[in-house]
């Protein structure tokens, strides 16, 4: 009689494992949600020599006074003005540092612009455009100090969430939200 109960919790535990193993994954991922987690970026502001650390995704929601902070860090230099930058953006940055596992702080080349600070390096130098995803929040221009930027590039265009362009003689990548698209200038 033990050997027959034997058999059928066997039969039932096989059972459960290939129904399990058919199930879609949203119904496993709503009967099994990954646990809550934080976010965090790290920046270096190389024309202002800010340094920030900050958890700005926590317990489910964006944090408003780590996004401010962010957004102050991430100003247009020149001209002082602050835009909120897109979490889109934040969120892709984190992706790209966890695919990297990078620890460093992503060095700012150029966060929000100002219109007027796009016009002018427009008539100064190359390679900027009149509508630029910077003058609405959604680019950053980056480098890591640990990671050759050629792979940097990499790992941003495998994400295809966005334009990505890659400015070898600069040393630095543009990460945007925008069409996914990439350039090499």
């Amino acid at each position: 009689m033990n050997t027959f109960f034997g058999r059928r919790e066997f039969l039932k535990t096989s059972m459960g494992t290939v129904a399990a193993s058919l199930m879609p994954t949203t119904v496993w991922s709503a009967l099994f949600p990954e646990p809550k987690h934080s976010r965090s970026l790290s920046f270096y502001n190389t024309h202002t020599g800010e340094h920030l650390k900050v958890c700005y995704y926590a317990n489910s929601c964006y944090c408003k006074s780590a996004l401010e902070k962010v957004n102050r860090v991430l100003r247009d230099h020149r001209t002082g003005d602050i835009m909120p930058i897109d979490i889109r953006l934040l969120d892709l940055l984190y992706t790209v540092r966890t695919r990297l596992n990078a620890d460093s702080a992503f060095h700012i080349i150029s966060g929000y612009r100002s219109l007027k600070t796009n016009e002018m390096l427009r008539r100064t130098t190359s390679g900027v455009a009149k509508n630029s995803y910077h003058t609405k929040g959604k680019a950053i221009d980056i480098r890591l100090p640990d990671c050759k930027t050629s792979l940097l590039r990499k790992v941003c265009i495998d994400l295809q969430a966005g334009g990505v362009g890659y400015y070898p003689r600069s040393d630095f990548v543009h990460l945007d939200t925008g069409d996914v698209r990439s350039w090499l200038f």
